[in-house]
């Protein structure tokens, strides 16, 4: 049998892809269901359970393909990066309508209504998707209204077909927002999760962790022994870790140290982690 790697491909002792017949062992072979996530953030796990630790998140819009429901838990395939885990049945709803509008700033509220006096319902992250039915002005403010009759500030999102230009300024506005292993939205990222996102922005779906974008986002480069040939958009890699250069000498990651999106001179990291990581393992150009 073919070797997959369990975290792109849905495959378990007593259930698998069907698109996977032929290629692993399993007792059943199901086609899945299309479905989306209909709460803010759904956490995704390697195991049906809360002590398993956090993989990585789906946003709010997000189509994944859903292949057991039990006790709680859907084992599901996000359908933008093919990740595998387990998240709360509630997170999971209809396919329903297709998205029309992406939300561009790192957070945004949503209101029971147009208008910012209203107390909020609950707040998304850049990148969730949301199918908008039309347009209201209130006192001067813009709202995307959705199919609910909520509201969102409509300065706060832009058309899905419409794409931020340079992905390494989409991560600098997340400056700032907290380190949390497995993250992957304007609430807390960690550091492959920052460069997925940034990119997702600007119309690139890329993989999740940095070991999948260490080994094939885009080319191999080699900056030479000081580190000169690097520029604004490289990706620098360390043993687990990822970090974007913002230009020749200085770079933005979710970093460990300071438990924050921030920026750090590439010297100065390259020291500071090699104490306990050794040095970079590898450079990339997106």
């Amino acid at each position: 049998m073919t070797v997959h790697d369990p975290r792109l491909h849905a495959f378990r002792a007593d259930l698998a892809d069907l698109r996977l017949k032929g290629e692993v062992e399993a007792e059943r072979f199901v086609a899945g269901t299309l479905a989306r996530i209909v709460v803010p953030v759904a956490d995704m796990r390697r195991q049906p359970k809360l002590e398993s630790g956090i993989d990585t998140q789906l946003l709010f819009g997000d189509a994944v393909r859903v292949f057991d429901q039990s006790d709680g838990w859907a084992w599901v395939q996000a359908e933008r990066d093919d990740y595998v885990g387990y998240v709360a049945a509630e997170a999971i709803g209809s396919a329903g309508q297709e998205p029309t509008h992406i939300v561009s700033a790192p957070r945004t509220f949503v209101y029971p209504g147009p208008d910012l006096r209203f107390p909020r319902r609950s707040v998304l992250s850049m990148g969730s998707t949301l199918a908008i039915a039309g347009q209201v002005e209130t006192r001067g403010t813009s709202y995307a209204v959705l199919l609910s009759g909520e509201a969102v500030i409509a300065s706060h999102l832009r058309p899905i077909a419409e794409h931020a230009g340079d992905y390494v300024t989409v991560a600098e506005s997340l400056l700032a927002t907290p380190y949390l292993w497995g993250g992957m939205s304007g609430f807390g990222v960690d550091c492959s999760g920052i460069v997925q996102l940034a990119m997702r922005m600007t119309g690139r779906d890329v993989l999740r962790d940095s070991d999948m974008q260490a080994a094939g986002l885009g080319e191999a480069l080699d900056p030479g022994p000081d580190h000169s040939g690097l520029q604004r958009g490289d990706l620098v890699f360390w043993k687990g870790h990822v970090a974007i250069m913002t230009d020749r000498e200085n770079m933005i990651h979710a970093s460990g140290h300071t438990m924050l999106v921030s920026r750090e001179g590439l010297k100065d990291a390259i020291a500071r982690i090699g104490y306990l990581y050794g040095g970079p393992t590898g450079f990339r150009r997106p």
